[in-house]
């Protein structure tokens, strides 16, 4: 039996679904969405506050501000919550409302920019508005994007719960957002298990590896400006996914009885599409699911929503065996 006393004390992420039978090849999908804020930002979250409490830079009475697209929202919305701070999360229009209602319900204010940057785009917008309430009202910014708790917490945890359960990992496929699971992970297997090739899944849109801005309309994944936490030498390749190939896959994972969210179609389709082209028998893979589906019924499980932005999408035309956009990183080539 289990006893806890605040929500942040139970994670499971030890729980692996294989995907062979479902897209053709030996795939495990690391399950992070299991825990009560429902995805893998809880670990980031975690780290940062208690960094920032243990340096004094978060006291009682404290207000802390933080940009965030969903699920880090959700994390500290909880954390804060449960350790008496005041949340305000600045989002964009692109979150889920149910993910808005949920920080909403745990306590914490939602601003939501409408407005994008001229250069940097909504994230841009965002990170403008955290800046003015930091240096207007006081608020306490962990800024996620740079912080390096962030990345530690999955060094620490992360990589090596995989290392453990898959002791000949050939390939991990992390996708890049803030980066902070991505670099932790990194890291941690270029240090410990060197052998093991990263490779960072991004969405088609996003600037993180430099390739070109357009427009991006699944939160979690991708950035409009490159995270200061990105080191490209820890990454050997970067595949990128177009967001109609996520809703395929996110609708065929559903099929079979398990309901992801858009960043775990965007991974498993990368994965799937990597595989394809350089998998050989016996090749072992392992890709991280960041949370579960049930807040993006309004959007990815929306046909409405899918038919206005993707147009037809059928889960049984996913493309496994169309070869992945993919770059090579300059570790790759060391």
């Amino acid at each position: 039996m289990s006893v806890i006393t605040s929500p942040q004390q139970f994670n499971q992420d030890d729980l692996y679904i294989d995907l062979e039978q479902t897209i053709g090849h030996e795939l495990y999908l690391k399950c992070e969405g299991f825990n009560f804020a429902g995805s893998v930002k809880l670990k980031a979250a975690n780290a940062m506050v208690t960094a920032a409490e243990r340096d004094g830079t978060l006291v009682p009475g404290s207000a802390i501000v933080e940009s965030s697209s969903g699920n880090l929202g959700v994390a500290l919305s909880m954390i804060a919550a449960n350790r008496g701070y005041r949340f305000v999360c600045v989002t964009d229009s692109r979150c889920n409302l149910a993910t808005r209602r949920l920080m909403e319900a745990l306590g914490s204010e939602v601003h939501i920019i409408t407005e994008p940057d001229p250069q940097e785009g909504l994230l841009g917008a965002r990170l403008n508005h955290v800046r003015h309430l930091v240096a207007t009202e006081g608020y306490v910014w962990l800024n996620q994007y740079a912080n390096p708790n962030s990345a530690q917490a999955h060094y620490d945890t992360t990589g090596p719960e995989i290392a453990r359960q898959f002791p000949q990992l050939d390939v991990l496929f992390v996708g890049a957002g803030t980066t902070g699971t991505l670099m932790g992970c990194a890291r941690y297997f270029k240090e410990n298990h060197p052998d093991v090739r990263i490779v960072a899944i991004d969405s088609v849109g996003s600037v993180t590896f430099g390739t070109p801005a357009s427009r991006r309309m699944i939160p979690g994944l991708g950035s409009g400006r490159v995270p200061e936490m990105l080191d490209e030498s820890l990454i050997d390749e970067v595949v990128h996914v177009e967001e109609a190939d996520t809703i395929r896959t996110c609708h065929m994972l559903a099929r079979t009885g398990f309901l992801f969210g858009g960043s775990t179609g965007t991974v498993v389709s990368g994965a799937s599409a990597w595989l394809a082209e350089h998998g050989t028998p016996g090749t072992t893979a392992v890709t991280i699911a960041p949370d579960l589906g049930e807040r993006y019924l309004d959007t990815i499980y929306q046909s409405h929503w899918v038919e206005d932005l993707y147009g037809d999408v059928d889960a049984a035309d996913v493309p496994a065996d169309v070869p992945a956009q993919r770059t090579e990183m300059a570790c790759a080539a060391a």
